[in-house]
């Protein structure tokens, strides 16, 4: 068994009985580590909520999908169709 009133080195505090004694550079390490560790999660959540982002990340998803050749395919078929029925209804028009 550890002798309890022996101090033990713990990241940088020293504990000694019930009182907890800590190294001023540890804690200023410490400090620093947590401070950049916020800004890398506040940068991340704001890059995920950013309309600006969120619009690029649309942008390239929709153009990797249209280089598909069966979404170009469908496109086409969409487009084809539209027209076709354009063209009946003002010819329908037409007759009467």
């Amino acid at each position: 068994m550890a002798n309890p009133a022996s101090a033990v080195e713990v990241h940088g505090a020293a504990v000694d009985g019930s009182v907890i004694r800590r190294d001023p550079d540890a804690l200023v390490a410490e400090i620093d580590r947590t401070r950049e560790n916020l800004a890398r999660t506040i940068d991340a959540l704001a890059e995920r909520v950013s309309p600006a982002n969120n619009m690029r990340k649309l942008r390239e998803r929709a153009a990797e999908q249209l280089s598909r050749p069966e979404v170009q395919l469908a496109a086409a078929a969409a487009g084809l169709a539209l027209v076709s029925i354009t063209i009946y209804r003002i010819w329908g028009r037409r007759r009467h």
